[in-house]
């Protein structure tokens, strides 16, 4: 069991995106006396696939500005700054399973996958080899040790509009005890002001929104294109349009186009508005339908992470997020006869429960673990 670590003289890493956030954490750590190494990861070559590529893209985030941004944090700072390249374990980690998720008709989210396999794995791993115990990010979440039940434990940000916890349900006891999210006690206004009192020039910068390999948030495009350069054939996948009942009502161009709850893109004339309620792969079939047809009281999830609790053998109560927008809605967690998969039994409908997306799971402000929606 992971003990509460004490304060020591080892380096702090912290992971140096190039944004404010990262940037004051920084800031707030030197501050406070302690020992700060930047580390930035360089994740994605933004040069790959330039005929996707285009001027108006905006706020993606680990750019070749972002690092040149973080090394002018550092040496403002005056700390030891390095850029670790990872490009090829995210490409492995987290681009192949994005690709392979969205051919197989579900919705995937890169950056838990990029949390889960190289934030929380590979940059810890790399932490230690320039002598760092603990790693710092700028993530909007809290960690706390709990001495009654020997566990770490998550809990959601102050600044709720910022909250993170949806996209760290995998982090996993060991990391949480190296790891240290010192925004989460703030407001986002109270750490853009501490950047300007700290004189960091990325004070007024605005947040990335993007995913940093899918460039204006076209996931087709990019497949698309990705296929082309590694040389992979273009599958068949183009297909039809159908109706719950199975009346064809139009053709698409690939399941890979389309999400649970989607409207724009169908191209199907109707008397009120269509959805996409569900895509199958295998049959190449997009079934559409209205509003009210994606309400579901019920789901699954597997592949479990348990954070603030051990794997409960009791049905419990919480409230689950089943994407990162979303209202936790109050639900019943049902364990099943497999230990990694849990039923979950909604007080009311949900809209457009997504097969690919995070379950998470919270009793308030306390995140309790979560999954993958099956």
């Amino acid at each position: 069991m992971p003990r509460n670590p004490q304060k020591n003289d080892k380096p702090i890493a912290v992971a140096m995106s190039g944004g404010v956030d990262s940037s004051v954490v920084a800031g707030m750590l030197q501050a406070r006396g302690e020992n700060v190494i930047g580390l930035t990861m360089q994740l994605w070559n933004q040069r790959r696939l330039p005929e996707i590529q285009s001027d108006k893209a905006t706020g993606r985030c680990c750019s070749l500005d972002d690092v040149y941004d973080a090394r002018a944090v550092a040496q403002i700072l005056g700390i030891p700054y390095y850029v670790v390249n990872f490009e090829r374990d995210f490409e492995d980690q987290v681009v192949k399973p994005f690709v392979d998720e969205y051919l197989a008709g579900r919705t995937p989210i890169p950056c838990t996958l990029c949390n889960n396999f190289i934030k929380f794995d590979r940059f810890l791993e790399m932490a230690a080899g320039v002598g760092a115990d603990r790693i710092a990010t700028g993530h909007y979440a809290q960690i706390r040790w709990n001495p009654d039940s020997g566990r770490w434990e998550m809990l959601r940000s102050v600044d709720r509009a910022k909250d993170q916890t949806y996209f760290l349900f995998g982090l996993k006891q060991d990391q949480l005890a190296r790891s240290m999210f010192p925004l989460g006690a703030m407001e986002k206004s109270a750490v853009r002001e501490l950047a300007r009192e700290l004189g960091i020039p990325t004070a007024a910068k605005p947040d990335s929104q993007e995913i940093c390999f899918v460039p204006n948030g076209d996931y087709a495009a990019f497949i698309d294109a990705y296929f082309r350069e590694q040389g992979i054939a273009p599958q068949e996948v183009a297909g039809e349009l159908v109706t719950a009942d199975g009346q064809v009502v139009g053709e698409h161009a690939g399941v890979h186009h389309f999400t649970v709850g989607q409207r724009r893109g169908l191209r199907v004339a109707a008397r009120e508005p269509l959805y996409v309620i569900s895509t199958d792969p295998a049959s190449r079939r997009v079934t559409v339908g209205r509003d009210r047809e994606l309400l579901s009281d019920r789901t699954h999830a597997g592949g479990l992470n348990w954070i603030s609790i051990a794997a409960p053998s009791e049905p419990v109560r919480a409230e689950v997020k089943i994407r990162n927008k979303h209202a936790a809605a109050p639900a019943t967690l049902l364990p099943t006869s497999h230990p990694d998969r849990v039923e979950i039994r909604f007080d009311e409908a949900q809209r457009a429960v997504t097969p690919g997306q995070a379950a998470v799971f919270y009793s308030g402000d306390l995140v309790l673990g979560g999954g993958w929606i099956e």
